[in-house]
């Protein structure tokens, strides 16, 4: 009943589709990893080494997400969350100067799903972040969420990044959407929750909305900013 009572509330869908969008968003360069680390394996063990990648990657994802989830309950650590947040939110902003020619491909199933799962391990501190944040503390929305937007971003990624770089406002958006967060989870957290309730009931609103503007405007700064930084260290 509890389930499906959740399924029937709006604010369920909002944060769901969220979750999808924010990982699909931050998933990106996970996606491109995945391709290039079986990309030297026949074509049909390519399909199953991306599957089983994208799988794996789904339950190790979820299992980080659920104790980020927990330990976000702890006073003081949704304001350490929220401003690592930020910070994931300006850098979407930034133009990223790496590739992924370092990518370690392997001639073995094994070997290219291991390399799979340890770059997801050390890409996914941001999506991890961000869907517990949206996820607040339901463990079926982070897992419904993580469970849709994985699959896609693993089989969609050509698609998604050609759109992306059509049309950036794609990533403005998400990156709005990850200040905006980061301000409600600055606003909700237990060590502040009580003085937010008596003393500045006008941050639940204010704050999510400081946040979005403050991604975007400092990292619509830093990306006009950083190729003028770029010639001056050629010049």
């Amino acid at each position: 009943m509890a389930f499906l009572h959740a399924l029937a509330t709006p604010e369920f869908w909002i944060g769901l589709g969220t979750i999808v969008w924010v990982n699909i968003i931050l998933s990106g360069d996970n996606a491109v990893v995945i391709a290039l680390a079986a990309r030297a394996l026949p074509p049909r063990q390519q399909k199953q080494a991306v599957v089983w990648g994208a799988g794996a990657a789904v339950v190790l994802r979820i299992l980080l997400t659920i104790v980020a989830v927990t330990l976000l309950q702890y006073p003081y650590l949704r304001l350490v969350g929220a401003a690592a947040l930020l910070w994931i939110a300006v850098q979407l902003l930034v133009p990223d100067e790496g590739s992924g020619d370092e990518v370690k491909t392997s001639s073995s199933m094994l070997g290219a799903m291991k390399t799979i799962l340890i770059a997801d391990l050390v890409m996914s501190t941001d999506n991890v972040i961000a869907v517990a944040a949206v996820a607040k503390d339901s463990i079926l929305l982070l897992t419904l969420g993580l469970v849709i937007s994985i699959p896609l971003v693993v089989f969609g990624a050509t698609l998604l990044m050609r759109l992306m770089e059509r049309y950036p406002l794609i990533i403005t958006l998400g990156a709005a959407v990850l200040g905006w967060t980061a301000g409600e989870m600055a606003a909700s957290d237990p060590a502040l929750a009580a003085w937010v309730a008596e003393s500045a009931p006008w941050l639940h609103s204010g704050a999510p909305i400081a946040g979005a503007v403050l991604v975007v405007a400092v990292g619509t700064w830093l990306a006009k900013r950083k190729p003028a930084v770029a010639q001056s260290k050629h010049a």
